[in-house]
């Protein structure tokens, strides 16, 4: 589905045309990217996992001391997809709170406003089960609070851009010879009937289809190990999938690292398939 930008935005207690909203460019979020953001997604316009989007959208306010509450988000965000005509629809919430608008300093400052942006969105979330996908290798760029879900994406955006023009649809990151994880994705591996994702830590972002995958896996008695793979250990595995909010549980085809392949797999495994399926059930309500 192409990209649009939505026709209406709630921004600081107000809906607006998309065109009519605007932050000043003092605003910290311009200036520095000082803010963090969420994404939730809705399935025939039904919210999935919403507490914990955001819960861990607290998480990142309170990691970066940000003060920012708002009454009755939750019915803001059912009202975000409503005024978007996609109650009976797929879709996504985008969240999004900044420091505000302030003097530039590199220190926080005191006593200024947040400056928080909704909106809703269409997403094409049907027939994930049947993409077939190739990633790319690199070195993990970013910094070292990868945990916080920070609109500062500049290191992000260069690896996702990078792998998009080799054809790729994920950039894989690795630190000290460990895999971490995608630039906007969560990655797992397979092995002897076990499934493999790195722990959670400042190293890679606590994602929310992570943790519900890793509770699937539970449920359907795979052993699930939080442990990261080595480079060394890529070409063994049996399996490879990605997760991710609208990303879902994707299979990997391939990996490549400076053009050289390092791991085919043309057709998803008994494990990949059996979790894609319990993923559609859940979320579907099948």
């Amino acid at each position: 589905m192409k990209n649009s930008y939505p026709s209406e935005v709630y921004m600081n207690g107000k809906w607006l045309p998309a065109a009519e909203a605007t932050v000043s460019v003092f605003d910290r979020g311009f200036m520095f990217g000082d803010g963090i953001y969420e994404v939730t997604p809705f399935y025939g316009g039904k919210p999935f996992l919403l507490q914990e989007h955001l819960d861990r959208m607290s998480y990142c306010l309170k990691e970066i001391d940000l003060e920012f509450e708002k009454k009755d988000l939750k019915k803001l965000i059912f009202e975000a997809v409503d005024r978007a005509g996609l109650a009976q629809n797929d879709c996504a919430v985008y969240l999004q709170v900044t420091r505000g608008k302030a003097p530039r300093t590199h220190h926080f400052p005191q006593q200024v406003e947040p400056t928080f942006l909704m909106y809703a969105f269409a997403v094409q979330l049907e027939g994930f089960e049947d993409r077939k996908l190739t990633i790319k290798l690199s070195p993990d760029i970013r910094w070292q609070r990868c945990d916080i879900k920070s609109i500062s994406l500049m290191a992000n955006t260069m690896l996702n851009s990078e792998a998009i023009q080799k054809g790729h649809f994920e950039n894989v990151l690795f630190r000290n010879n460990r895999i971490t994880e995608g630039s906007h994705s969560s990655i797992f591996f397979i092995k002897d009937q076990k499934v493999y994702t790195h722990p959670e830590g400042p190293e890679i972002l606590s994602g929310i289809t992570r943790r519900f995958v890793i509770e699937l896996c539970t449920e359907l008695e795979i052993e699930v190990i939080e442990e990261a793979v080595s480079l060394e250990e890529l070409s063994a595995m049996e399996g490879i999938f990605l997760t991710g909010t609208t990303t879902q549980i994707l299979h990997v085809t391939s990996v490549f690292q400076n053009d050289r392949e390092l791991y085919n797999s043309s057709e998803a495994g008994a494990i990949t398939k059996k979790l894609q399926e319990a993923f559609r059930k859940k979320t579907r309500g099948l």
